[in-house]
């Protein structure tokens, strides 16, 4: 046997049968006023309409909401409660509505990262910040190197390893640090064993892992550690981002910067023997000006420097 109730026989649901919402309108609207007359021009109704509407009301609910004296109309004691009540309930609609219609007028704010960085360290930690600020609609863009700010990009996060525009402003993120990284499980077969006190030595036999985005990483690395950059070419990837890859596949031994590698070596895939160590290079968000203390770019530096740390 079927039913079109839902619910207990006294529920909630079944005994709230509200008046037509229209009706509720043109109610309102002569209770604000105090005037059949007014509320009919205000709503572009006749005042038969209202008048009728009014009605409807009355005979739901069984009570005269108005005191008709003359031409004058006098809410009554139920008449007052309903009106503040409805007077409530549309305000918190009208505020609803308003917001909505706010947010979807808001620009999608547009940031540019660098390939890698938005692959391995801002996508897997944006949902984050859509859960904190879902009234900020974010676009990312791939992208490196120098960039025009304000020509359809709001923002962008890059490293300090080209000169910048005037008048860009920059945000400090996060320093660069860097050292060889592999997978967990080769260490051994590319690392010798440390001896007390000091740091495993890359052994001679293992396969580095270079980039063309970044072909000098080994050198660098090895000037700022004071370490020998390993002797044999290895093989060469044309992004950063495969070279990580590969390094989680075990072909041989990557540079990693810590930011791009954290999650792995956090999850025990990759590991970091000799340690990091900073490069002098650091991350920056850039904007066309000095973003101020509201708004979407305001939320998203704060959130950056949140997860930077």
């Amino acid at each position: 046997m079927s039913s079109d109730h839902f619910g207990e026989l006294h529920s909630q649901m079944s005994a709230t049968r509200l008046p037509p919402l229209a009706a509720l309108r043109c109610f309102e609207a002569a209770a604000r006023l105090e005037s059949f007359s007014r509320a009919a021009d205000a709503l572009h109704l006749t005042h038969g309409a209202i008048s009728r509407a009014v009605r409807l009301i009355e005979d739901e609910l069984g009570v005269a909401l108005f005191e008709r004296r003359s031409r004058r109309v006098f809410l009554t004691e139920a008449g007052r409660k309903l009106a503040a009540a409805v007077r409530e309930g549309f305000g918190l609609v009208e505020s609803a509505v308003r917001e909505i219609r706010d947010v979807a007028r808001t620009p999608a704010l547009v940031v540019s990262c660098e390939p890698t960085l938005l692959m391995r360290w801002l996508i897997p930690r944006l949902p984050d910040f859509q859960a904190r600020h879902p009234e900020v609609s974010i676009h990312l863009v791939a992208g490196g190197g120098p960039v025009s700010l304000g020509r359809g990009i709001d923002l962008a996060i890059r490293r300090d390893d080209f000169p910048r525009s005037g008048g860009t402003h920059a945000v400090p993120l996060f320093p660069e640090r860097i050292g060889p990284v592999c997978r967990t499980d080769k260490i051994a077969l590319f690392f010798n064993e440390a001896e007390a006190g000091s740091l495993p030595q890359l052994r001679k036999d293992a396969i580095p892992l270079h980039t063309r985005t970044r072909p000098n990483a080994w050198e660098t690395w090895g000037t700022t550690a004071d370490r020998a950059a390993p002797e044999q070419r290895g093989q060469v990837f044309e992004h950063f981002y495969i070279s990580l890859q590969a390094a989680i596949a075990g072909i041989g031994v990557a540079i990693g910067p810590w930011q791009l590698v954290r999650d792995d070596i956090d999850n025990g895939i990759l590991a970091a023997p000799c340690g990091f160590i900073e490069d002098g290079t650091a991350y920056h968000l850039l904007s066309p000006s000095a973003i101020g203390d509201h708004g979407p770019s305001a939320a998203l530096r704060d959130w950056l420097l949140a997860e930077s740390i």
